[in-house]
């Protein structure tokens, strides 16, 4: 099988050859084309270049365009600092809707004219036009909750959940409609998955969650469907008394960090959802050695039965040693599920 056939088989309860491997590397793929992270960010032949080798050398099963999570926000106006080997940081005191008026001036980009959102969209169509159909290819956007938080300011945003619940939920719906228009720029560029990362959703409590975030995070993952693509969820953190609220949104990939108990989430989600992770990045994966990496993936895959993907709980750590890396590769060759 392709890497692409893998990952789409696993998604629709097919047989498949071995376990897909799906671990997201950004600053860990730029190093390993020895280039500094701003020209990764900055330049789509870099990004796509290092995604390349990355999936090359470690037999990735698939290509992705995930590199910060200030495209979105760049371009609707916001402040960004940024760093020769770092990823760019949205200036919190200089936040785009500290002025919460603003709100009604802004306008969507188009993430086909120009910015950061246009840089992402030419990055997908390079990978596929490199790839064809060996790898599959993700795009990337900012979930509801996230975006806003990257526009208001996070520790803002948490007061108006209480303060002001009616400009919460414009800014969602605004935050709805950017990646929706972004998500469809990728998907017509040749994206087969569709990456929504919502690492505040984690920040916030299970009411808050079922009553805000997860409306906007159902629409938009339906409207993603309805574009014929499939889709990630990724949302950073302790997300475990968020599993059901999750699985409503009916993403083909949940992924889950390191905190967020894997044997819970199947027993949540039910047997049909396919799960990614959830080793620690820092713990097992940079600091641990490939027999420990090893032992911690069987106990990801006994917990996540059949419809597994391997990958860490986030972003593999740039300083991770090549071998233990290679450890998730090795697990991923020597393991297929006896049933989907």
């Amino acid at each position: 099988m392709t890497g692409r056939q893998r990952i789409l088989a696993m998604y629709e309860g097919s047989p498949v050859d071995r376990l897909p491997l799906m671990p997201i590397t950004m600053m860990f793929a730029g190093d390993l084309l020895r280039v500094n992270y701003r020209k990764y960010v900055s330049d789509f032949r870099i990004l796509a270049e290092a995604q390349l080798k990355v999936a090359s050398d470690f037999h990735f099963d698939y290509v992705s365009v995930i590199s910060d999570p200030a495209r979105e926000a760049a371009d609707l106006g916001a402040t960004l600092e940024w760093f020769e080997n770092q990823p760019p940081a949205i200036v919190e005191n200089q936040a785009l809707l500290r002025d919460k008026s603003t709100l009604a001036r802004l306008k969507l980009p188009d993430p086909q004219a120009r910015g950061r959102m246009l840089d992402r969209v030419q990055g997908v169509a390079l990978l596929r036009e490199q790839t064809g159909l060996e790898l599959l290819v993700e795009g990337w956007v900012e979930g509801p909750c996230a975006l806003a938080a990257d526009l208001r300011g996070l520790n803002t945003l948490m007061l108006d959940f209480i303060d002001d619940a009616d400009f919460v939920k414009d800014l969602f719906e605004l935050s709805l409609q950017v990646a929706l228009r972004f998500a469809r720029a990728q998907v017509e560029a040749g994206a087969d998955l569709i990456g929504v990362g919502d690492a505040a959703a984690s920040l916030i409590g299970p009411r808050l969650y079922f009553d805000y975030v997860l409306p906007y995070e159902k629409r938009l993952i339906e409207e993603l469907h309805a574009m014929g693509t499939r889709v990630r969820l990724h949302i950073c953190g302790n997300t475990r008394k968020l599993f059901r609220g999750m699985a409503a949104v009916a993403a083909e990939q949940v992924d889950l960090d390191w905190m967020a108990p894997l044997g819970e989430a199947r027993q949540e989600m039910g047997p049909s959802q396919t799960l990614a992770g959830n080793i620690d990045p820092v713990r097992v994966l940079r600091d641990g050695t490939p027999d420990t990496i090893l032992s911690a993936l069987e106990e990801c895959f006994r917990q996540a039965s059949s419809r597994y993907i391997v990958s860490a709980g986030c972003e593999v750590p740039r300083d991770t040693p090549e071998p233990n890396l290679r450890a998730m590769t090795c697990f991923a060759a020597t393991h297929a599920p006896a049933c989907i």
